[in-house]
């Protein structure tokens, strides 16, 4: 990395932790870890591929670190990111960024209610943005699917998928509670004040932020503590608490409209009880109910977007791979990973800048990779082996290469 990277990436992580009060990102990356965990190894890298491909005046590349930590690791940590570049986006000192990128609107979409009697009554005639979350869902997946539309669009339209799929499981993000007092509606529930009226600004909770910040507030990090070390005790349990057998009905890929209703259902029947109060902060029975609700959405979040992305980027890289094999005439068995690792066979061999005079053909069957053709001399014989068999997947590497000696 750059110099002149490496001072930006400094500069962002001065600005995010300075301005935590602002919104939190431990749901988004949460959502996206466990995305990740349902998305394929062609998927994952497919998206890596993407989200690197972004604009360079998005900075979002830039988040893609260059250190001694394995390549998986590095990525995890590259796909997570990615979702709370929306947010970093926020930041007005970067103005050209910020006028081209950031889009207030797109976090959400209010449904507008009122309480009357105890009952949900929603209020059809006040009207949320046009441009708003499931509006940009549905944009964003259609860019996504079109095979025309260049990668560094799709990275953009990737990151905003990736963080949308989030704040719409964020009730307070689909609702906007009509009251006396918020006759326009309660912008999500950021217009109820949950600390006395006296509290400096710095230090004020909303009943948005609360929800924002609810992972936070149940499981704070210890010893400021890594987001490596942070991160995925939290969502495994999740994950072993809603497991993906469990939710499976539930993911309705693809229906960004209804993921928005049920965030407004749970909003308005669940999270302003009688008990919760302005200018108090909730009890601990509310926490606690908060932060069940959370861990379900949140799971939720990252099965659909897993999921989703696998539909996605799966569909489109099988049709690649097809052609990429009719032209090749290689043999290509029936096994799960037989096409991926024909690709990354392939990849693997491109790159190996001692390989390219070689003529080398590849079939895969039950992940065992069979190498056909010609090299130059028993050493590349030899490293062609060796780079396959160095491809996570492959059980086993049959060598029948022929060596023509000049």
């Amino acid at each position: 990395m750059s110099k002149t990277k490496i001072l930006f990436f400094l500069l962002i992580c001065f600005v995010l932790t300075n301005s935590a009060f602002a919104w939190d990102d431990t749901g988004h990356k949460l959502t996206t870890y466990i995305a990740w965990q349902r998305m394929s190894p062609e998927v994952r890298e497919r998206a890596i591929k993407i989200l690197l491909s972004s604009p360079e005046d998005s900075d979002l590349s830039v988040f893609f670190m260059q250190d001694s930590r394995s390549d998986a690791a590095r990525r995890l940590e590259f796909f997570m990111i990615s979702s709370v570049w929306s947010d970093i986006i926020r930041n007005r000192d970067f103005k050209v960024r910020f006028r081209k990128y950031h889009h207030g609107t797109w976090h959400y979409l209010d449904t507008f209610w009122r309480d009357v009697d105890g009952k949900v009554e929603i209020i059809s005639e006040l009207k949320s943005d046009d441009e708003n979350a499931v509006e940009r869902l549905f944009a964003f997946d259609k860019l996504l699917r079109d095979a025309s539309a260049s990668d560094a669009d799709k990275a953009i339209a990737l990151a905003w998928i990736l963080h949308l799929g989030g704040d719409i499981h964020q009730p307070l993000h689909c609702s906007a509670r009509v009251t006396e007092l918020e006759p326009k509606g309660d912008q999500g529930g950021n217009l109820f004040e949950l600390t006395p009226k006296d509290t400096p600004r710095e230090n004020k909770v909303n009943l948005h932020w609360y929800w924002d910040s609810i992972v936070g507030r149940n499981v704070p990090r210890k010893n400021d503590a890594s987001d490596a070390d942070y991160l995925p005790a939290i969502a495994n349990q999740m994950i072993k608490k809603y497991p993906l057998a469990k939710m499976q009905n539930r993911l309705k890929l693809g229906k960004f409209d209804e993921w928005q209703q049920e965030g407004f259902r749970i909003a308005s029947t669940q999270l302003y009880p009688s008990s919760l109060k302005r200018f108090q902060m909730p009890s601990e029975s509310y926490k606690r109910k908060a932060f069940e609700i959370s861990q379900e959405q949140i799971v939720l979040a990252g099965y659909r977007l897993g999921e989703m992305l696998n539909q996605i980027f799966g569909s489109q890289l099988a049709q690649e791979t097809r052609r990429e094999i009719e032209k090749s005439n290689s043999a290509i068995g029936q096994g799960k990973n037989d096409s991926w690792l024909w690709l990354k066979t392939r990849a693997a061999l491109a790159a190996a800048n001692d390989l390219r005079e070689s003529t080398i053909n590849v079939d895969v069957v039950n992940s065992v990779v069979t190498l056909r053709g010609t090299v130059a001399n028993s050493a590349q014989k030899t490293k062609t082996e060796q780079v396959i068999k160095g491809i996570e997947g492959v059980k086993a590497v049959k060598n029948l290469l022929k060596v023509i000696s000049k």
